[in-house]
């Protein structure tokens, strides 16, 4: 706690992948929706498109956003970190219309009959059944972030907005590494995300199996 702040390390990386989870499931479920229960031209061919934009490897856009981000002034902040999570995300986009494939369409068939529109179908209706779902987009991200460590090497210059990946580079000195300080704060890094899949196992499984609605 004292060899490098710590703290102040861990309170950015709570901070990123908190504003990461809030992001991914905003865009991504909206998305997904739009993707899955709404009939509009080229639906499919755009989310052809969008799923195909998965065989990019991410190095490869990696300097392209850079020249983007840099160009608004935004290297040297959170911004670079947070913004991309808000745009949706493709993985997640895919997992959720799949999911809410299976979801029968008479349920909003109905609630259309009783005067509801899409948003109000998507917050009533679709939300509360998909909560195994969005539980398990909320944990792959906030792992995902949660060991996050090429993006903030790169956009990221002040050392007091480090997050744990890049933080954990302070045991290292020119001349040799404070071995046991690292494997010390290497395990408290790691204990969270242990404890939070202990804890929602079952709600990950569940979204990960669930494939339809019975009954």
């Amino acid at each position: 706690w004292n060899f490098i702040p710590f703290g102040r390390y861990t309170l950015n990386t709570v901070f990123l992948a908190m504003m990461n989870v809030i992001g991914t499931l905003l865009s991504s479920t909206l998305v997904a929706y739009g993707f899955s229960r709404i009939q509009w031209p080229g639906r499919n061919v755009l989310f052809f498109v969008m799923v195909s934009t998965l065989a990019i490897p991410a190095f490869v856009t990696l300097v392209p956003q850079y020249l983007i981000f840099r160009r608004f002034d935004m290297v040297g902040t959170y911004w670079p970190l947070i913004l991309p999570s808000f745009l949706g995300v493709p993985f997640f986009i895919f997992l959720l219309r799949q999911f809410y494939m299976t979801i029968p369409m008479e349920l909003s068939e109905s609630a259309k009959i009783d005067g509801a529109n899409e948003l109000m179908i998507f917050w009533r209706i679709i939300i509360p059944l998909s909560r195994p779902a969005m539980a398990t987009v909320a944990l792959f991200t906030f792992i995902n972030e949660w060991n996050s460590f090429i993006a903030p090497l790169i956009y990221l210059n002040d050392q007091a907005m480090w997050p744990l990946g890049i933080g954990l580079y302070g045991f290292y000195t020119r001349m040799s590494a404070e071995w046991g300080f690292l494997m010390a704060a290497s395990v408290m890094v790691l204990s969270p995300i242990i404890i939070l899949f202990f804890f929602t196992q079952k709600t990950f499984i569940q979204g990960i199996t669930l494939t339809g609605l019975k009954g």
